[in-house]
């Protein structure tokens, strides 16, 4: 994983935590979290098994296996980087390219599987849109014809006797 921030506060060694403050950014293949503070725990092979993230938003951001980009804010986020598994807590946001976006106090977004779970907001409720999959090979809307001015036609001597 690779990261810049404005601070860094740890060491690289097993099981240990590195905290990270002030503009964090962190990218791992096309994974990218951002936020204000991050907290990366390191496992006993000092390989980072997990960050949290916070800040106003957190942001994840990622291309699934089609290419479709997935993006989440959320006040915290707390990524499991051995599963995949991201659980983004306060006022949750998870969008995804061409199929819908997700919102709830909680929501749980498995990078593998595109699966999302979620659980109720403020108001009760978690809110969805599901988008319609586009046909493919759809033909595009023709553009407009201009319209025409039709050329003009020689006058004609009105008929006699009318």
């Amino acid at each position: 994983m690779n990261f810049s921030s404005k601070s860094m506060d740890g060491f690289n060694a097993p099981n240990t935590i590195t905290t990270l403050t002030g503009s964090v950014v962190a990218t791992q293949g096309t994974m990218k979290l951002t936020g204000d503070l991050a907290k990366l725990y390191l496992d006993a092979d000092t390989q980072v098994s997990r960050a949290v993230v916070t800040g106003k938003p957190a942001h994840i951001e990622q291309l699934d296996d089609a290419g479709n980009l997935m993006q989440g804010d959320a006040a915290q986020l707390d990524y499991d980087n051995i599963n995949g598994i991201a659980v983004l807590t306060g006022n949750a946001v998870v969008r995804q390219q061409g199929r819908g976006e997700f919102h709830g106090e909680k929501l749980t977004y498995n990078t593998q599987t595109a699966l999302i779970t979620g659980e109720a907001g403020g108001d009760g409720l978690v809110h969805g849109v599901i988008l319609p999959k586009q046909k493919p090979g759809a033909p595009a809307p023709a553009p407009a014809k201009p319209a025409t001015t039709p050329a003009p036609q020689p006058a004609t001597k009105p008929a006699e006797g009318h």
